[in-house]
Formats: C-alpha cells, structure tokens, sequence
C-alpha cells in the first residue's frame, strides 16, 4: 500500500491561508487543486456563521471541543522517565486495555506500527508544514470512544458535530493519560490526536481488530457501526497484538449501499469493483464531500448514521458473520427498513440544545 502526504489531504488543503509560503509552495507542486480548494476559501468555516446549521449558543460548543484539542496537541508527546520499570508484554497490555476501558474506551486493540500506518510528511499546521516523519516506534494502541447514537441520528444537523466533537476529545484524554503512563514506565509514547496525526487511525485501528474499513470509507464495527471515533497512541513499549476481524463487511456493503445511496452529494461509490490488491475499490470524492461540509457548518455524518451497524439492530446480534450470508444481510436489511423506511433521522434538537 502507497503511503499517504498528510499535505494531500483535505483538512489540510482546506486550511492554507492564500498568499502565504505554504499556500504558495503546495499549489506550485499541486496546481490541479487550487481552484477548487480556493472556492472552499470562499465559504465560512465549519461552525461558522453564514453556514446553514449555525446557531450562536449551540454552534460554539463542538467549537470549544475542536479549540482544546488544538491547545493541548503539544502534550501529545513529552519527556521520558529515565528509570525503565521491568515487566512482560502480557503484563503491560493488560494494564495498557484497562486503562483506557476505565476512562471510557468501547474498544481497544494493539498492532505492530508499519510504514503504510504513517504519514510521509505533515501537512496540517504552518509550523511543520512538509517535514518528514519519521517514528520508529514498534506498536500502535487503538481505542475507541463511541458517539451518541441520540446526536449522530440528527445528521447531518448542529447535534451531530457535537456528538463529534464530544468524542474526539474522549479519545485525546485517554491517548494523553496512556502516553503519560507508558513514558513514566520508561518507554516512548506518542499520542495522536485530532489535527495532530502522525499517523491514520482507521488504518491502524483496522489492523488492531476493531472493526473493517466499509464502504463509507470509514472503519466499521459489528456492535457500533461507524458510530465511534478513533485515538492512537504509539510506542515502543512491549506489547502482545491483536488479530485483524472479519464479520463480513464487504459483503454487507456490496449489497447495502444505504451510505452511498444516502450521501447527499454522492461521493461515495455505489459500484462493487475488485482492485489489484484484491479490495473493493470503494472511494470517497474527498471534495465534494468537504464542500457539503463548509455549506452545512457540520461534519455532516450521514453515511454514519446510516449504516445498519450504527443502529442497534437486534438483528444484527444473531448473526456472528454476514461473509457469503445473503439471509442474514436480507434480514438486517428488512429490520432496518420497517424502523426507519429509507434513512434513520431525529428532526430537530435535544431538549438541552433547544
């Protein structure tokens, strides 16, 4: 698998300031993307006045999340204890998963860091705009934090940013407390959080076991569906992995298509074509997609929403897989149409928000 430039993607693209070195400097290479990023330079910023979900009491509050996340990014990495404290990989996984299930992690995995996990180079602030990353660290610790299924089920309105929100900085707390932990015991740590990603979570996340990446392009869990959002700490601590899963995610998407049929701006592929590394080869229009994102003030999350998985479905629990299962699919599909006809949606607001 290519690695990715944080440079390339579209949260960082979004945001250098025109004129400016960066902006300069990342065009001149990257001509083919000026207009249209431009044009996102034209619009209000996701919470933003002038967008259509904004609202001056409630739009503030997934702010405020987004504000300190970007205040406490220089915690994610820190100085090491000099006093290495001995112990075995069983041990120290053992204690790595109970930490983070005791500060409100729905999942927990481990996997060995490879190359394809991590960005070529970053891209997101001015500061370090195109360095090189570099991380020699021997494992990755993914964890989850599940998002209101109440909020995410007013998608793609003000109440689901919040859910959002909420749940970004759920995983940067227990990443902090993690890493903070790991370097007391004498080894290396890195928390990765929002805006302050060495590395790409789903990747890494898929590979420690929670859950397969579908056709929405985001990482997808049997009990939660896309419902959650992802933390990351990296380490050089020792530690035992997890195994990859497969519920039969594939199969459920080729058949479902309820996120791309859904997506407002359909940027999500509705074909089901094998690539040369032998996946389905399910894309998402990233512009598009952020488009909808600067008009709606939110991060949308309808093709979360969406998603059978993400719903609780009773279903759902009496099947351990969907792989070449088109009874047990038909059956989900079924349930979920007499629940919600086309699409699961809350009108409104939560009687706190209103």
């Amino acid at each position: 698998m290519e690695r990715i430039d944080e440079r390339d993607t579209m949260f960082a693209r979004a945001h250098y300031k025109k004129d400016s070195t960066v902006y300069k400097d990342y065009y001149a290479k990257n001509p083919e993307k000026k207009d249209i990023d431009d044009s996102f330079r034209t619009r209000p910023e996701l919470l933003e006045e002038g967008t259509t979900t904004y609202n001056a009491l409630n739009s503030p509050i997934a702010g405020s999340a987004f504000a300190f996340l970007r205040d406490i990014k220089d915690l994610c990495e820190g100085e090491v204890s000099p006093i290495k404290i001995d112990g075995n990989s069983k041990t120290f996984t053992k204690k790595i998963k109970g930490i983070a299930s005791l500060y409100g992690a729905c999942m927990v995995g481990i996997t060995k860091l490879e190359k394809k996990h991590i960005y070529t180079h970053k891209g997101r602030s001015e500061e370090d705009y195109g360095q090189e990353v570099n991380l020699d660290h021997k494992f990755a610790i993914a964890f989850a934090c599940e998002m209101d299924i109440d909020m995410v089920n007013r998608a793609p309105m003000i109440s689901e940013v919040i859910a959002t929100s909420k749940s970004y900085v759920d995983v940067a707390v227990i990443g902090m407390i993690i890493s903070y932990y790991i370097r007391s015991l004498g080894y290396e740590a890195r928390n990765h959080v929002d805006a302050n990603y060495l590395v790409m979570p789903a990747l890494i996340a898929e590979d420690a076991g929670l859950g397969q990446i579908g056709r929405n392009a985001i990482l997808t869990n049997k009990d939660y569906g896309s419902r959650f959002k992802l933390g990351v700490v990296t380490t050089n601590l020792p530690l035992d992995i997890d195994e990859k899963i497969d519920f039969g995610l594939e199969d459920f998407c080729k058949v479902c298509k309820k996120c791309a049929l859904t997506c407002p701006t359909q940027s999500l592929s509705r074909e089901s074509k094998i690539n040369k590394d032998n996946k389905y080869n399910w894309t998402v229009d990233v512009e598009t997609c952020y488009e909808k994102w600067r008009y709606l003030g939110t991060d949308c999350g309808m093709c979360i929403s969406v998603c059978p998985f993400s719903q609780n479905l009773e279903s759902i629990k009496k099947y351990s897989s969907f792989k070449k299962n088109g009874v047990a699919i038909q059956d989900v599909l079924d349930e979920y149409k007499r629940k919600f006809g086309t699409r699961v949606f809350v009108p409104g607001n939560p009687s706190w928000l209103r």
